[in-house]
């Protein structure tokens, strides 16, 4: 297979749409991309396996050896499915892989086919100097993170553990980017998050069961009036400020890194003075419980017996009695919860010769970094990792230019990666993953 630029592999890896329609299936599967990543792991001397619990919902996983077998591996965990795109809604065809104005545009750019190019990129650089890395590393290309890694990290947790041996951390996708800011002095400041934390996801049905009747008549005992109630309360009710050791981390760094005075005893006022670096931990100093979808009735002029509600919700770490507690308060009787999906929140060591790795890596790079931790808000597949006693981190390294706001370019229209930003991540990937 003929070598590509990082920016052109990213465009390839776009081509292929591997979108997953959520509740066990996929347009297309991710057998394709499956292949190609697999021809080119081959083409480096790698003996790599493609891995399926179904025919074309396909994973890829190779070990590289290092040259000290006394230390722990290392895994690097990459999604090959992206969410659904609206053509329509697009500048570009989402699935068409194009180069433009300093970007590749396309679903999955920043989510996470930029990360696989990077990746590939880096071993085809190894390949060709003939570098080998420290310790063992264990790549996994996988399915199905955007729904719930069942075909994908959990399914190859569960069945296939032994590929895992020896690991003892884990880098995987949101984290190593910049976010541009400002000290209090008017300089510029570089802050490059990396994730140590997740919050749990916590998927919950709440059904409301009433008198079904006439929708003319009176009734008080009416299911979708009562689940009405149970979902404003929730949706109103703010969270109380909980401080992992993640967001506590990520203050001391940010503090004296911009000149601000941190308040923990009024986060409003220090997420205010942190500025744009804010939006690093806005969504995880609370909870979270955001009601998504509604189910109720069959005609207009019949009140149904039952109504159900999905709510995302969202658990940091050693909350979640607590959160669920005053679920219950706050919806009441004659609503009742059923999780419909749950996985647990994970926590990795902030001080750890691991992430200090990752943070000499960016800077060796960018002069002006300053890395620091955070927990994010949503979750990947470090939650299937992690059971393995494999510490996870998020680090997925991008340079970002100025204004262009990753956090809306994941799942969003649009979806592009600048190509400097890939040229930044292939050099600092290859730093850390040959010297750490």
């Amino acid at each position: 297979m003929g070598e590509l630029a990082v920016d052109e592999l990213c465009a390839e890896l776009i081509r292929f749409d591997t979108t997953n329609l959520g509740a066990g299936q996929s347009r297309l599967g991710e057998r394709a991309i499956a292949e190609f990543v697999a021809e080119y792991l081959t083409d480096f001397g790698l003996a790599p396996a493609i891995l399926e619990r179904s025919p074309t919902r396909s994973n890829v996983v190779t070990r590289v050896p290092g040259t000290d077998p006394s230390l722990p591996a290392l895994l690097v965990h990459v999604h090959l499915d992206v969410v659904p795109a609206d053509p329509a809604e697009w500048t570009v065809p989402p699935f068409a892989g194009e180069i433009r104005d300093g970007f590749v545009w396309g679903r999955g750019a920043v989510d996470m086919k930029d990360m696989c190019a990077t990746l590939l990129t880096v071993l085809s650089r190894w390949s060709a100097a003939g570098t080998v890395p420290r310790r063992d590393l264990v790549l996994a290309f996988v399915a199905d993170e955007e729904d719930r890694g069942q075909w994908g990290a959990h399914w190859l947790a569960d069945h296939h553990r032994s590929l895992f041996e020896g690991c003892a951390v884990a880098i995987g996708e949101s984290g190593g980017y910049t976010v541009r800011t400002t000290h209090t002095d008017g300089g510029p400041v570089h802050l490059y998050p990396v994730a140590t934390a997740e919050r749990g996801t916590a998927h919950m049905r709440l059904t409301a069961d009433g008198r079904a009747g006439h929708g003319s008549r009176r009734n008080d005992d009416n299911a979708v009036i009562k689940l009405v109630h149970a979902l404003s309360r929730l949706a109103a009710h703010r969270w109380p400020v909980h401080l992992t050791p993640a967001v506590r981390a990520f203050l001391r760094a940010a503090e004296p890194a911009l000149g601000i005075e941190v308040d923990l005893t009024d986060m409003d006022k220090t997420l205010a003075r942190l500025g744009p670096a804010a939006k690093i931990i806005e969504n995880t100093v609370r909870n979270s419980t955001t009601p998504t979808v509604l189910e109720a009735g069959y005609a207009v002029n019949v009140i149904p017996g039952t109504a159900s509600a999905l709510v995302d919700t969202r658990v940091l770490p050693g909350t979640e009695d607590e959160l669920l507690a005053e679920i219950d308060r706050l919806t009441g009787p004659g609503v009742t919860r059923e999780f419909v999906h749950r996985q647990g929140a994970v926590q990795a060591p902030v001080e750890s010769p691991y992430f200090d790795a990752m943070a000499a890596a960016l800077r060796a790079f960018d002069p002006a970094a300053v890395v620091v931790p955070f927990c994010m808000g949503g979750g990947t597949d470090a939650k299937a990792f992690v059971p393995l006693g494999i510490d996870c981190y998020g680090f997925a390294p991008l340079y970002l230019p100025d204004g262009y706001d990753i956090q809306r370019m994941a799942h969003g229209v649009d979806e592009r990666v600048p190509v400097e930003g890939l040229r930044f991540g292939v050099d600092v990937l290859d730093r850390f993953l040959s010297t750490v």
